[in-house]
């Protein structure tokens, strides 16, 4: 299965001022695979140790950090030789906090030996104030596959290509085909286990039992890792947020978890879902400004990592999905916001932001800082052509180009740019065009 962050595992371990790297992201994204596959591609040969439930590794780290004692201590336990051609595999390292903290000793003392390291609650250790080995590491963010990673893993790899080229004349050419396998996206998303079931079997059926799995898997993580007093407002969030999305404007609403909730109550149980990587939190901004951050208010909407996995909440099956009905047709501009938050987040290594006017006039989905510039980004689950809110922005703060991305084909038109859904991947590509 092909991941574009191998070309950025490459830049890493080819990098003149290599660190241990430190891959974050939710379970079940694809991080050991990643990480293997990526041993047995550029190295001589890789050492891979997983520090969940092992003592052995807990003693050793438990010891002196020398770096030799530790390099004679993974050989021991390996069975393997370890040399500068060697890669390192630390997976689930926050299990064994102080494995973390010799990443520093790494860097410092023997930046020779090449170490990848991840966690599927890194984000959680980390929060908890273990001890971080800070400007000692690289960082890499792994996610669910993307569009463009679906096509390319499914063997529709000049699909992918194509959409790259940017040639929108031929693109708009083969739109059914592309549409037809977004629909497909929609359902299957991108945890590498569900797409990789439709690649084998292709059968819808078993691709939601493994979603159904990874949502269990999840919610036994709350159970088992989560301090005991929060989890019960983890799992009122992590519920609420399908029927959240279902609404008309998405924006979170706390007195929809129980009557009468504040946001003080559930921040703790929301940044617990941050920090696993479950959840992205879109900020509403008072005044899309640079810095982005400086003019965030309270608002915000919540999406998931995977818009396959909302699907599996939400009870959505493929006959739905492929055909519609009712419920779709209210579900489907949730399902449309999703999909387009983690693209971009892909896109852009980072959460985008949403702006609504005061008193709620006006409101455009996402809103994105891309080099120097803030673009405006509307988003249509269909082919509607209406752009109100964008022409009330635009009309406001004079974005060097608006975005409205939908099922309509490829256009520009003076102030609007319209981005078919299929081709959200290439939109920093289209920004350039206007810098």
């Amino acid at each position: 299965m092909k991941r574009t962050a191998t070309a950025q595992l490459t830049t890493w371990k080819n990098s003149q001022n290599r660190k241990p790297l430190v891959i974050r992201g939710a379970r079940q994204v694809g991080k050991t695979w990643l990480m293997k596959e990526f041993g047995k591609q550029e190295f001589k040969n890789f050492v891979y140790i997983n520090f969940d439930s092992n003592p052995d590794m807990a003693n050793l780290f438990e010891g002196s950090l020398q770096i030799p004692r530790l390099i004679a201590g993974l050989q021991i336990y390996s069975g393997q030789k370890i040399s500068t051609d060697t890669l390192l595999i630390f997976d689930e390292i926050q299990e064994v906090p102080r494995a973390l903290s010799s990443l520093k000793y790494f860097c410092e003392e023997a930046p020779e030996y090449a170490i990848i390291a991840a966690g599927s609650l890194l984000g959680v250790a980390m929060h908890k104030g273990t001890s971080f080995p800070v400007g000692k590491v690289d960082f890499l963010d792994l996610y669910p596959l993307s569009f463009t990673e679906f096509l390319n893993a499914t063997g529709n790899e000049n699909l992918a290509d194509l959409l790259k080229s940017g040639d929108w004349q031929l693109i708009t050419t083969f739109k059914n085909k592309y549409i037809e396998l977004l629909r497909y996206y929609y359902f299957i998303g991108g945890m590498p286990e569900a797409v990789q079931t439709f690649i084998d079997e292709n059968d819808f059926n078993a691709v939601r039992k493994v979603q159904q799995n990874i949502l269990t898997a999840y919610e036994q993580d709350f159970s088992k890792h989560a301090p005991v007093e929060t989890v019960p407002r983890i799992r009122m969030v992590w519920q609420s947020i399908p029927s959240q999305l279902a609404k008309e404007n998405r924006r979170f609403v706390y007195g929809a978890l129980r009557k009468g909730a504040r946001a003080k109550d559930f921040e703790l149980a929301i940044q617990w879902l941050k920090d696993c990587g479950l959840i992205q939190q879109v900020i509403r901004l008072s005044k899309p400004a640079l810095p982005l951050p400086v003019y965030a208010d309270e608002g915000f909407k919540m999406f998931l990592s995977d818009v396959g996995l909302l699907g599996a909440m939400s009870g959505l099956d493929v006959t739905t999905l492929l055909h519609g009905n009712a419920f779709f047709n209210e579900f489907k501009g949730a399902l449309t916001e999703q999909y387009v938050a983690q693209e971009l987040r892909c896109c852009l290594s980072q959460t985008p932001c949403y702006w609504s006017a005061e008193r709620a006039t006006a409101e455009v989905d996402f809103v994105f800082q891309f080099q120097s510039g803030i673009y405006p980004l509307e988003v249509k689950a269909e082919e509607n052509l209406k752009a109100k809110s964008l022409k009330v922005y635009s009309e406001k703060y004079t974005p060097a180009i608006a975005i409205r991305s939908s099922m309509s084909d490829y256009r520009h038109d003076d102030w609007l740019l319209n981005l078919p859904l299929y081709g959200i991947s290439q939109i920093l590509t289209e920004c350039e065009k206007f810098i």
